[in-house]
């Protein structure tokens, strides 16, 4: 069985062996599960809508509740995990998601389906943060380090990627619940390999949960991501924006308690750490462009170009590819170039993949859009991996699991603010071209759906005929094209403040993502 690790032990500067590289790979394979997770299901509605006949509330809630509950739980999971053992939480968690995911595959109502998915979200948070925390122990030496997190990173951008393709498959050949079943083999083999290849580390003095931080968290952080989906959704409204108003207020009332407690649920000393809140700035603000510049490439493929979600999938992976290659180069090329000026390096020529899809049409070929996807994600590949790597280098190795659950909260809060307010730049001027085009004689019932979106423009145009129909659909495509040209060009605005923020926070962190003096003390 691998050992026992403390605070203690965790500072020495051992080098792993082979035991820990499989350990890598073992820890691997739960977060690329659950990016897949989060994107095949997308697949799977018209399946299981036909089969379980959801209303559209709980449509919403089978797709929503999962992410919903895993933004929510992961700090209280990752300090948990610190508190009573990463490798301990990590196999629970292993255990939860395991059974949860047969419990989806073969839900029999949509409320069993949303329990599973909830079960899922609540199983997935502990897995998150107990993965990264335990590279920080498992690789002591820093350059290993580096090149765990960018295989880490590599493995939940693969899994996205993979979702589409993997549940497109699975959905041709079986019946719905099968894109749930595959986390059973895999969860089997992290509880199998789990306790033989990772350490085990707690804190020394693990101190007391406090119950009422963990309710403020979750009731705080849920009507945020909640009230910022819905911006994404419909736009900016005075429900979603009271909704969004009142979780940062339970927000900040859970910050205040953690000011007055000794032995809080979210250390806030660690923000006082230049590296750390610069880095998790940084990586926050870089999945704010990475996620509405995706969403908005998904998006014209289906309904500008005409793929499926299936095959856009699959002409979106060899954009993922290259961002996986812009990771895994990462720890490589930051031992030659600074990594601050790496990261603003990448983010400028992520800049130029986003300039070249800025000039889009509806009649651009797919060439173009592969070209600025795969530029875009090549130069977004080092934020992530290094970003990461100096939030985990600059918190102790006993607050681990909170730093990996705070960077990974950031990040999926950056995603929800991307997608929403990236989208909400593109729907504002959609809908302000398709007021001003729509031709004379259009069904009024058609004019309303289109002023929508463009996906319920495409399904309304279905029942129009001759030169109504091509009439709707060339205003609606132009209003989209123009509304993605202003989103990306707000994209390369943001990408080169991010690039010069990056470049002059972080310019004092050595290659192995440390501040300079804590380098020189190791």
């Amino acid at each position: 069985m691998a050992p026992m690790v403390t605070d203690m032990t965790t500072s020495r500067q051992v080098r792993a062996g082979k035991r820990e590289w499989l350990g890598l790979a073992v820890l691997a394979l739960p977060t690329i599960l659950i990016a897949l997770d989060m994107s095949v299901l997308h697949l799977a509605v018209p399946h299981l809508s036909a089969d379980l006949d959801p209303s559209s509330t709980q449509l919403l809630w089978i797709v929503d509740i999962y992410g919903f509950l895993i933004a929510g739980l992961l700090i209280t999971m990752g300090t948990l995990g610190d508190r009573i053992g990463r490798r301990r939480l990590l196999l629970i968690g292993a255990v939860g998601f395991g059974a949860a995911s047969v419990l989806a595959a073969y839900s029999t109502s949509p409320m069993m389906l949303i329990v599973a998915r909830g079960l899922l979200g609540v199983a997935g948070a502990t897995l998150m943060p107990s993965t990264m925390s335990l590279l920080r122990n498992m690789f002591h030496d820093a350059k290993q380090r580096n090149i765990a997190i960018s295989v880490w990173m590599a493995g939940f951008v693969l899994g996205g990627a993979l979702g589409p393709a993997v549940g497109g498959v699975m959905l041709e050949y079986f019946w719905w619940g099968s894109v749930f079943l595959l986390g059973a083999p895999v969860m089997a083999l992290l509880v199998i390999t789990g306790p033989l290849l990772l350490p085990e580390f707690r804190s020394e003095r693990p101190g007391r949960l406090d119950p009422l931080s963990v309710v403020l968290l979750l009731i705080g952080v849920l009507p945020v991501v909640y009230g910022i989906k819905e911006y994404a959704s419909h736009g900016i409204e005075a429900t979603s924006s009271l909704i969004l108003a009142l979780g940062l207020a339970v927000c900040a009332a859970f910050v205040l308690r953690q000011r007055n407690l000794a032995s809080p649920l979210l250390d806030l000393r660690l923000f006082g750490g230049r590296t750390f809140a610069a880095a998790l700035a940084v990586l926050a603000l870089s999945m704010f462009v990475m996620a509405g510049a995706q969403f908005f490439l998904a998006q014209f493929l289906q309904m500008v170009s005409g793929y499926t979600p299936m095959e856009a999938g699959l002409l979106l992976l060899p954009i993922s590819v290259m961002m996986v290659i812009g990771i895994m180069a990462s720890p490589a090329l930051a031992q030659k170039i600074r990594p601050a000026y790496l990261m603003a390096g990448g983010l400028a020529v992520a800049a130029v993949g986003m300039f070249v899809l800025s000039r889009l049409t509806e009649d651009s070929g797919i060439g173009m859009v592969i070209v600025g996807g795969a530029v875009m994600s090549l130069g977004l590949g080092p934020t992530p991996a290094l970003g990461t790597g100096m939030v985990l280098a600059s918190a102790p190795p006993e607050k681990a699991g909170e730093a990996s659950a705070i960077q990974e909260t950031a990040a999926e809060l950056g995603t929800a603010l991307g997608i929403a307010l990236l989208g909400a730049v593109g729907t504002a001027v959609y809908r302000a071209q398709v007021q001003d085009g729509i031709a004379a004689g259009t069904p009024e019932a058609a004019s309303t759906a289109a002023e929508d979106s463009i996906g319920s423009a495409v399904a309304a145009a279905e029942s129009l005929a001759g030169d109504t129909k091509e009439s709707l659909l060339g205003t609606v495509t132009r209003a989209f094209t123009d509304g993605i040209q202003i989103s990306y060009t707000v994209g390369v605005v943001i990408t080169l403040a991010i690039a010069l923020l990056a470049a002059t926070l972080l310019r004092g962190v050595t290659p192995t993502l440390e501040e300079q003096g804590e380098a020189q003390q190791h």
